[in-house]
C-alpha cells in the first residue's frame, strides 16, 4: 500500500494524503509539538550524564576532541554528540539546542514506523501505533529526548533496515546494491552507538539474508560488509589502540555483571514484565507501576506468542507466491523475535530484579515491536466488528477491543498527568542548577569539587568557565569522566567545594574543616552550599 497518491493540479505535481495518512500526520505533529515544548523547557531535567555528551559536542564543535566513546567509557558511541556539535558550535552550551537532534530523530522514528506498519499490516493500525507513540510520560520522553546515548538513533536505523528489506524483496528499490550498502552502514553505526540493539540487528540481518540471499554472494555482499565496517570503524580503531582489559567487550562485560548472588528467575521476570514492559510503553509514571498498570506486562508474552503464530500462518498461506508477497510475515516475525530476545537479555541481568525502575530504559527499544504486538488484538477486533466470525470470535474480538481501548486510555491518562503535574519538579531542579551556575560564574570560585551529579552539569551550564572535579561522599576521588577537569582543579591553589545541603559530603567536609567551616562557607544557592576555604582540603593526598 502507498501513503500518498500523485495529483495533477494546475500543471504541478502534489502528493495527496489519504485519510489514514492525514490522521497519522496529525498525531505525529501533536507528538512532535508536545516534545518540542518539553525540549524548550528542559523537561525532563538535565543531569551530568547528559552534560558529558554535551561537553563532548562542545569539544567536537571547537575541534578540540574527536571522541569515539563517551568520556570515561569504552562501549557507548558518541553519535549523538556529533549530531549536536554543529548546533552547539553556533549557539554555545544550551540544553534545548543539545536535544534538538533527538527531537528530529523522534520525528524520523514516527515516520518510519508508520511506513513499515502500513506496508506490512494495515493503514489504520499504523495510525494507532503513531497515536500511541505520540503520547509519553516522563520515562518514555526521557529516553526519546535526553542525550544519553544510543536509543534515539538506533530505533530509526532498525526501521530503515527493515524497510530496505521489504523494498528489496518486493523489487521496488532500483539501486539495490546501494541499498544493501546502506543497510550495512546502519548496522555498523548502530553497533558503535549502542550494543543493546544487537538482538534487533540480528533478526533484521536474517530478514535481509532471506530477501536477497543470492545477491549477497556477489557485489552486494561485499558492499554489505564494507558498510558494516565503515559504520563500526571508529569502534574498531579505538579498540585496536586500547590497553589490556580496556577494549569495548571487556568493559561492557564488567559493567554488565554485578557482584553478589543472582536474584531468582522469578524476581527478574517479575521486574522485567510487570515493571519494565509497562514503563517502556508509557503505561506508568516514572516512580513505578501500580497493580492496575501491570496488566500489559502479563499480557505481553502472550501477545508475542500469538503474533508469532499469526506470522507463521501468514507465511505458510503465502507459500508459492513471489518473495515480495511473503516479506510481510518475515519482517513481522523479525519484530517478534527482536522483542523476545531483548526481553530475554534484560531478565538475565540482576538489575531487572534489583533496580527495575532505573533500568527500564533498556527496554525502550521494544517500541520497535509495538505493531507486531498489537497485530493479534487488531485482527481479532476487526474480525469482530466486521461480523465475519462466530460467537467465540465475537467474544474474543470484544476482549481485544477492550484491551486496545485500555492501552490507549492508560497511556493517555499517564501522559496527561505528567504534562499537567509532573513538570514542576524537573523545572525547579533545572532552575536551581542554573542559579548555582550563574552564581559561580559571576563570583567564583572557578575551580571546584563536587559530586558526580553536580560536576559536569555545572561545567556545561557555565560553558567551562567553572570546572569541577568529582568527589565521592567521603571526599575521595570519584568518577571523573573528563580527566582534564580533574587535573585543572587539582592544580588550583584554593579550590572551592560545591555540596548539596546536609549531604554526607558536606558533613565530611565540615568535619575536616572543623572550626574553619563557617568562615569557609561563602554562599547557599539552589539547594547547594559553596565552601571556599583558605587552604585546600584534599584528604586523598
Amino acid at each position: 500500500m502507498v501513503v500518498t497518491h500523485p495529483e495533477q493540479h494546475r500543471g504541478r505535481w502534489r502528493p495527496r494524503l489519504d485519510r489514514p495518512a492525514l490522521v497519522a500526520l496529525l498525531f505525529g505533529l501533536i507528538g512532535v509539538g508536545y516534545r518540542l515544548v518539553l525540549t524548550l523547557y528542559t523537561v525532563p531535567s538535565s543531569n551530568s550524564d547528559e552534560a558529558t555528551f554535551g561537553l563532548a559536542a562542545l569539544h567536537i564543535g571547537q575541534g578540540r576532541e574527536r571522541p569515539v566513546f563517551l568520556y570515561g567509557q569504552h562501549y557507548m558511541g558518541m553519535l549523538e554528540s556529533y549530531l549536536a556539535a554543529p548546533l552547539i558550535a553556533v549557539t554555545g552550551p544550551s540544553w534545548p539546542v543539545l536535544r534538538l537532534p533527538m527531537l528530529a530523530l523522534y520525528a524520523v522514528f514516527l515516520y518510519l514506523i508508520y511506513r513499515l506498519t502500513r506496508r506490512i499490516y494495515t493503514p489504520w493500525l499504523a495510525v494507532l501505533v503513531v497515536g500511541l507513540l505520540a503520547l509519553g510520560p516522563e520515562r518514555v520522553v526521557r529516553d526519546q529526548l535526553t542525550v544519553v546515548g544510543g536509543r534515539p538513533e538506533v530505533k530509526p536505523a532498525v526501521l530503515l533496515m527493515l524497510l530496505i528489506t521489504v523494498g528489496l524483496a518486493a523489487g521496488t528499490i532500483r539501486h539495490r546494491r546501494l541499498a544493501v550498502a546502506l543497510f550495512g552502514l546502519l548496522v555498523g553505526l548502530a553497533v558503535w552507538s549502542d550494543w543493546l540493539i544487537v538482538p534487533y540487528l540480528a533478526v533484521a540481518g536474517l530478514a535481509l539474508v532471506w530477501a536477497v540471499r543470492r545477491e549477497l554472494f556477489g557485489w552486494s555482499g561485499l558492499l554489505l560488509v564494507a558498510g558494516v565496517v565503515g559504520g563500526v570503524a571508529p569502534m574498531i580503531w579505538d579498540n585496536l589502540r586500547a590497553g589490556p582489559g580496556e577494549d569495548s567487550l571487556s568493559v561492557f562485560q564488567e559493567v554488565s555483571t554485578k557482584a553478589g548472588p543472582m536474584p531468582a528467575w522469578s524476581e527478574r521476570i517479575r521486574g522485567g514484565l510487570l515493571e519494565g514492559v509497562p514503563l517502556a510503553h508509557g503505561l506508568c509514571p516514572v516512580d513505578g507501576c501500580g497493580r492496575w498498570q501491570q496488566w500489559f506486562g502479563l499480557l505481553y508474552p502472550v501477545l508475542l506468542l500469538a503474533a508469532a503464530v499469526l506470522a507463521l500462518l501468514a507465511y505458510r498461506r503465502a507459500a508459492g507466491l513471489p518473495r515480495g508477497a511473503r516479506v510481510g510475515p518475515v519482517v513481522h516475525l523479525a519484530l517478534v523475535a527482536g522483542a523476545a530476545l531483548t526481553l530475554l537479555s534484560y531478565v538475565r541481568s540482576p538489575l531487572a530484579a534489583t533496580s527495575p525502575l532505573d533500568n527500564a530504559r533498556y527496554l525502550s527499544v521494544l517500541q520497535l515491536s509495538l505493531p507486531a504486538v498489537l497485530w493479534p488484538l487488531w485482527v481479532a477486533a476487526v474480525a469482530c466488528w466486521r461480523g465475519t466470525v462466530g460467537a467465540l470470535g465475537r467474544l474474543t474480538g470484544a476482549l481485544a477491543t477492550a484491551v486496545l481501548a485500555a492501552l490507549t486510555a492508560t497511556t493517555l491518562v499517564v501522559t496527561v498527568l505528567f504534562a499537567t503535574s509532573g513538570v514542576a519538579a524537573p523545572r525547579t531542579e533545572e532552575r536551581q542548577a542554573r542559579e548555582l551556575a550563574a552564581a559561580l560564574r559571576a563570583d567564583g570560585p572557578r575551580e571546584v569539587y563536587g559530586d558526580y551529579w553536580t560536576c559536569n552539569r555545572l561545567v556545561f551550564n557555565t560553558d567551562e568557565t567553572v570546572v569541577c572535579g568529582v568527589l565521592d561522599g567521603d571526599l575521595s576521588p570519584g568518577q571523573n569522566r573528563y580527566r582534564p577537569y580533574w587535573r585543572q582543579v587539582g592544580r588550583a591553589e584554593r579550590p572551592g567545594y560545591v555540596v548539596a545541603v546536609d549531604s554526607p559530603m558536606e558533613r565530611r567536609l565540615r568535619g575536616l574543616l572543623a572550626d574553619r567551616a563557617d568562615t569557609a562557607l561563602v554562599r547557599e544557592v539552589g539547594g547547594y552550599r559553596v565552601y571556599h576555604p583558605d587552604t585546600p582540603v584534599r584528604p586523598w593526598r
